[in-house]
């Protein structure tokens, strides 16, 4: 039995990666990673802070635009 031809899965032109997260988007998340590596940090559990410092600087690094795509203005 045949299903014919759909739109599928993909992505497509206006899925995941169409547009660049907003700023306030990766600021947000920065601020959450450094606060959830705060509470990890003081239970103890530092290679999970760790990651999350790494995160909060990776989205730094992306609100700032020196990483990623950039924008056409």
């Amino acid at each position: 039995m045949s299903r014919g031809r759909g739109p599928g899965w993909g992505a497509g032109p206006a899925g995941a990666g169409a547009a660049p997260p907003s700023r306030t988007f990766l600021a947000l998340l920065a601020a959450a990673a450094v606060l959830v590596a705060a509470f990890l940090a003081a239970d103890g559990r530092w290679g999970s802070a760790a990651a999350l410092i790494a995160a909060a600087v990776y989205f730094t690094l992306r609100y700032t635009g020196r990483l990623g795509r950039r924008r056409e203005r």
